[in-house]
C-alpha cells in the first residue's frame, strides 16, 4: 500500500523492441530514489511495451526533472517513454470516446450533472460527428477523428489526450479497434463495456450472438481495456433473464439500458479508488 506521504508515478515505454530497455528504465528509477512496485512488460509484432509503477518519497522527488530525464533516456532509446504522476488532490480528467449511440454517454453526463461522479470531463473524441450535438449542449469539447487508418488516428488521438492531461479514457460505445501501439498507453486506465457477460460472445454482434445461441441469461460487462480486445480484467457485470418469445430488438433494448449503468458503476468504482489490478484480474480494495 502506497502511503500518502509517497508520490506514484506511472511510466509507460513504447517502441521498437531491443535490449537493455527493462534495465535502463528501472536503473533511471533506482537513481531517482524510486521503489518499483509493479513492472510488466510484452513485445506484439517487435513492438515493445512496457507499465512500471514506482513510489517515492514527496520531498525527494522533482516531478519535472524526472520528467525531463525520461524523455532525454527515451531519445536516447529512440523509445516514448511518459510518465503520469497520482495527483489526489485534483479531480481526475477522463476523456470519454463515442461513435453514434448515445445512450452511454448521456448517462455518463447526466451522472456527472447530478454530482454522482466528480469528474471533468475536458474531451469527448468520436469517430464521427453523430453526437458532437450532445456534447455542445452539455459544453463538452468535441473532436472528430475520421482517419480510416488507425495509428494515423490514434496518434491525433494520443495528442489530444497529452493536450488535455487526460487520467483515464471510456469508450462508451466506441466502435474501433484500439491497437496494442494505443493501449500500453494507458494501463489499466481505459474502461470499455461490451454487450454481453464476457467471456462469452466477445466482438461486435454480442446480442446477435446470443439471441441466434437462444441464450437464456444475457448482460453485458465493464471491462479494463488491453491488447487482447475483450479479454481485460473484468471490473463489473449485470445480467437479465431472456424470455423465450423476446425477439433480438427487445433484447438489445434491455441490454443497452444495462450497459449504461454498468458502465457507469466502473467508472465510479475506478473514480474511489476501489480497486486495482494486478495477476489479470480486478481486486477490490477493502475499505
Amino acid at each position: 500500500m502506497i502511503k500518502s506521504s509517497r508520490t506514484l508515478a506511472e511510466i509507460t515505454v513504447v517502441g521498437t523492441d531491443q535490449k537493455g530497455v527493462v534495465a535502463q528504465v528501472t536503473n533511471f528509477i533506482f537513481k531517482a530514489q524510486g521503489n518499483i512496485e509493479k513492472i510488466n512488460q510484452n513485445v506484439i509484432s517487435g513492438i515493445f511495451g512496457m507499465h512500471c509503477e514506482a513510489s517515492f518519497q514527496k520531498e525527494k522527488l522533482s516531478e519535472e526533472g524526472f520528467r525531463v530525464g525520461l524523455k532525454d533516456l527515451g531519445k536516447s532509446l529512440k523509445m516514448e517513454i511518459k510518465v503520469h504522476f497520482d495527483e489526489p488532490s485534483r479531480l481526475k480528467n477522463m476523456a470519454v470516446f463515442v461513435t453514434r449511440e448515445p445512450h452511454c454517454l448521456e448517462t455518463i453526463l447526466k451522472a456527472k450533472k447530478k454530482g454522482e461522479i466528480k469528474v471533468n470531463i475536458p474531451l469527448l473524441v468520436g469517430t464521427e460527428k453523430t453526437l458532437q450535438a450532445l456534447a455542445k449542449k452539455e459544453k463538452n469539447s468535441f473532436f472528430t477523428v475520421t482517419d480510416k487508418d488507425q495509428s494515423q488516428a490514434e496518434m491525433k488521438i494520443l495528442s489530444l489526450l497529452e493536450r488535455f492531461n487526460i487520467d483515464f479514457i471510456v469508450l462508451a460505445r466506441y466502435m474501433r479497434i484500439l491497437t496494442p501501439n494505443f493501449v500500453w498507453r494507458y494501463p489499466n486506465r481505459i474502461i470499455n463495456v461490451h454487450p454481453s457477460i464476457l467471456p462469452a460472445f466477445p466482438g461486435a454482434f454480442a446480442y446477435a450472438q446470443a439471441y441466434e445461441r437462444g441464450a437464456q441469461i444475457v448482460g453485458c460487462t465493464a471491462h479494463f481495456v488491453t491488447e487482447d480486445l475483450d479479454q481485460g480484467p473484468i471490473i463489473w457485470q449485470e445480467s437479465f433473464r431472456v424470455k423465450q418469445n423476446d425477439p433480438l430488438d427487445t433484447i438489445r433494448a434491455k441490454g443497452q439500458a444495462m450497459e449504461e449503468q454498468t458502465l457507469l458503476k466502473a467508472i465510479k468504482l475506478y473514480l474511489q479508488k476501489g480497486l486495482e489490478v494486478y495477476w489479470g484480474k480486478v481486486h477490490f480494495k477493502k475499505n
